[in-house]
C-alpha cells in the first residue's frame, strides 16, 4: 500500500449506505461515518437529526490514489444515491441527508465539478444534479454504534430494505473493483 493516502468526504443520504459500499471498494483503506458541514462542534446523532446543526451525514473515505482514483470514488458515489433530490434520499428527509461533496483540494473540486458536468451532459437523471460541492472544514466521527453498522446489523429492517439493495447495485456495477477477501 502506498504511503500517500488521500481523503474524500462525501454525503449521499444515510451514512450506513455509503460506508457499506466504500468498505468493499479496492483501494479504500478506511471508512468512517460521521458529520460535516455544520456549525455545531462535536454533534450527536440526535442533534444532527434535529435539522438544526447544519451537518450532513457523511463518510470520510481514506484511499490509495494509486489503486482507486478520486474520480472513481465519485463515479461510485453518483451510482449509489440520487443526486437530484434536495435534502432527501428516499424516505430519509432533511438537510442531514443532502447530497454533498466536501473537497479537500482544488484538484478534488475540479474533478467533482467535471464528473457532475459529465453526468449532467449524459442526462443520466431526468432532473438536474443538486449535489453541493463545498470546501471541507471539519469532520466529526459518529458514535461507535454507527460504525460498520450494516456489517453488524445486516438483518435490521432498514439495512435489509435500504442498505442491502444499494450494496447489491454497487457490487453488480463495480464487480471488477471489489476487494477480494
Amino acid at each position: 500500500m502506498s504511503q500517500n493516502l488521500e481523503t474524500a468526504t462525501l454525503g449521499g443520504g444515510c451514512f450506513w449506505c455509503l460506508e457499506a459500499v466504500y468498505d468493499e471498494l479496492r483501494g479504500v483503506t478506511d471508512v468512517v461515518s460521521g458529520y460535516s458541514g455544520g456549525h455545531l462542534e462535536n454533534p450527536t446523532y440526535e442533534e444532527v437529526c434535529s435539522k438544526k446543526t447544519g451537518h450532513a451525514e457523511v463518510v470520510q473515505v481514506t484511499f490509495d490514489p494509486k489503486v482507486v482514483s478520486y474520480r472513481e470514488l465519485l463515479e461510485v458515489f453518483f451510482t449509489i444515491h440520487d443526486p437530484t433530490t434536495k435534502d432527501r434520499q428516499g424516505n430519509d428527509v432533511g438537510p442531514q441527508y443532502r447530497s454533498v461533496i466536501f473537497y479537500h483540494s482544488p484538484e478534488q473540486k475540479a474533478t467533482a465539478l467535471q464528473v457532475i458536468g459529465e453526468f449532467e451532459q449524459a442526462k443520466v437523471w431526468d432532473n438536474p444534479i443538486v449535489t453541493e460541492v463545498v470546501p471541507f472544514e471539519k469532520f466529526y466521527p459518529a458514535e461507535d454504534y454507527h460504525q460498520e453498522y450494516f456489517k453488524k446489523n445486516p438483518y435490521q429492517p432498514y439495512c435489509s430494505f435500504v442498505v442491502a439493495p444499494k450494496v447489491a447495485k454497487f457490487r453488480k456495477r463495480f464487480f471488477d473493483k471489489l476487494k477480494r477477501n
